[in-house]
């Protein structure tokens, strides 16, 4: 089937019956350097607010060239406003203030306490724009939440650095020989609707010594099943063993680990001692191996008569000579055999001072053995 072609001068008749010719056009409304002095039917212009000033909200910024040759009404869609208002630590904006953005003067705001605090007064919570374009100021009417009390811990201790409100954060330890097991601090959040301790408490444990080191040739003393912390052994030789080092170690900690303070002692044998020979040196004495009481008559020195050339014999050191005034009479041993010389018995002084001379040598032999 063949498709009939339209005449030139239908279809252009026909467009134009389609197509209405523009009636008209608008003049520029506001004077611009440059730019076109007149815009067609359906153009539309955007307006933007002077400095210092804000678009107002569901505001219409834009007029639109109509049929007639006119811009379409705008109302004022600018006006001066308050910037966001301020944000205070106890309190924020309710929730049909968040999405604003424009506040003109006058306009007012309403606060709420924030998680973590309550109301404590009757403050109405209410900021104004003012004329100067600031917030009115807002009392304080919110306080912070307080955290229940820890509790204690058993062996350990809970440090308190400020205080127990919301936000504050308390420190845990334990006692020297204990160590911690759990977390070392909690923050006081919040939790649903109020406060409490972000972290349990922890627990403190009792930090153990390992087994205490043997040694060769002696014993522990002071054995236990558990050694802790401060607890002490200490070391014991064998018989013909002496100890050398420390007697005793104790348990001490290190890095939250348990050793003792020091090394074990050692035990080393006793090396026998040699014995030096008794020696004594006495002039022209000859020394008994055994004492023995002389065989002579029991005269005490005091009944000898004073004779003014007879020395004194007493505190006299052994080694000095016994000083002798009577170079006719000499003796030479002071030992008791069964050959003693006779002794005369004309002379009476010579038989007293020998015995007297007899019982300082003894006392000499006597002191030297001892």
């Amino acid at each position: 089937m063949s498709r009939r072609r339209l005449p030139r001068g239908q279809l252009l008749l026909l467009l134009a019956l389609l197509c209405p010719p523009v009636r008209g056009e608008c003049p520029r409304r506001l004077p611009a350097a440059g730019g076109p002095t007149s815009f067609p039917e359906q153009s539309f212009v955007t307006y933007k607010c002077d400095e210092g000033f804000l678009k107002i909200p569901d505001k219409v910024d834009t007029v639109t060239c109509l049929e007639n040759g006119q811009w379409s009404d705008i109302e004022e869609f600018c006006g001066r406003s308050c910037n966001v208002p301020t944000r205070l630590v106890f309190a924020s904006l309710k929730k049909e203030y968040i999405t604003k953005n424009f506040y003109p003067v006058g306009f007012t705001v309403e606060y709420e306490c924030r998680p973590g605090f309550q109301r404590t007064s009757f403050s109405s919570g209410k900021s104004t724009c003012l004329q100067n374009l600031e917030w009115s100021e807002v009392d304080t009417f919110c306080k912070k939440k307080s955290c229940p009390n820890p509790g204690d811990i058993q062996n350990g201790n809970i440090n308190i650095t400020t205080d127990m409100l919301f936000g504050s954060q308390i420190f845990f330890s334990c006692n020297t020989g204990y160590k911690l097991l759990g977390a070392d601090s909690s923050f006081c959040s919040v939790v649903g609707k109020t406060v409490a301790w972000s972290d349990p408490l922890p627990t403190c444990t009792e930090i153990f010594c390992p087994e205490p080191p043997e040694i060769d040739n002696g014993i522990i003393k002071g054995e236990s099943e558990n050694y802790v912390y401060g607890q002490s052994i200490s070391y014991e030789c064998d018989r013909g063993f002496i100890l050398v080092g420390k007697s005793s170690i104790y348990c001490t900690v290190k890095n939250n680990d348990g050793e003792w303070n020091d090394m074990p002692p050692e035990c080393t044998r006793i090396a026998p001692k040699p014995q030096k020979p008794t020696k004594g040196n006495i002039p022209a004495t000859e020394a008994p191996p055994t004492p023995q009481k002389p065989n002579t008559a029991n005269i005490p020195a005091t009944q000898a008569p004073p004779r003014p050339q007879k020395p004194s014999t007493a505190n006299v050191p052994y080694t000095e000579h016994v000083p002798v005034t009577r170079p006719a009479k000499k003796f030479h041993s002071t030992r008791t055999s069964t050959t003693q010389k006779e002794i005369s018995t004309s002379d009476a002084d010579d038989l007293i001072y020998g015995h007297t001379c007899v019982i300082t040598l003894t006392v000499l032999l006597v002191m030297l053995l001892t």
